[in-house]
């Protein structure tokens, strides 16, 4: 598992540096890699919501009667989710191995103020498609696009400023 983790990474950090000359001039090579392992991550996202919403739930509120018979999701809303779970663990890897390196914090702390983080902005991505498509009635896909611009900007400050800090206080990495 290490042999992998070590090939994916470094295939990763060649192909994304190999294209950082070309941006060089307008931003950090920490800030590049956010932007292209964030972008990664953002469509990845963006898909699912658009396959999920389309073609699994087909547009439809999702209910789970004999589970919880009073529960009903809207498709925009189940399509989300399923994003979710999908690219928390995909964020958190390219984050964690490929965007912030220099960290010393331990992993598990790590992932939850990685956690923590995505929670909030599971919280605005909620507040946001709500408001968008149910309040304002505008389509579900031009909706998730626009609020994903709100939470990624949120979402890299969040994480270079708290998850990803280097460790002041001497704690290591496991």
């Amino acid at each position: 598992m290490q042999k992998l983790h070590n090939t994916t990474r470094g295939f990763l950090l060649s192909f994304i540096d190999l294209l950082y000359p070309l941006f060089k001039k307008f931003m950090p090579l920490q800030t590049f890699r956010y932007a292209a392992c964030g972008g990664f991550n953002t469509s990845l996202d963006i898909t699912v919501f658009f396959v999920s919403y389309n073609y699994i739930f087909k547009a439809q509120p999702i209910s789970f009667p004999s589970i919880f018979p009073n529960l009903i999701i809207s498709a925009h809303i189940a399509a989300f989710l399923t994003g979710f779970l999908v690219t928390f663990p995909t964020g958190f890897y390219l984050s964690r191995y490929v965007v912030f390196q220099e960290t010393s914090v331990k992993k598990s702390k790590q992932l939850f103020k990685y956690f923590s983080v995505v929670l909030f902005c599971l919280v605005l991505n909620y507040g946001f498609l709500k408001l968008f498509i149910d309040t304002f009635r505008w389509s579900p896909l031009p909706s998730k696009l626009l609020t994903t611009v709100f939470v990624v900007a949120f979402s890299y400050v969040a994480q270079k400023n708290f998850t990803f800090t280097p460790n002041s206080r001497g704690e290591t990495a496991n």
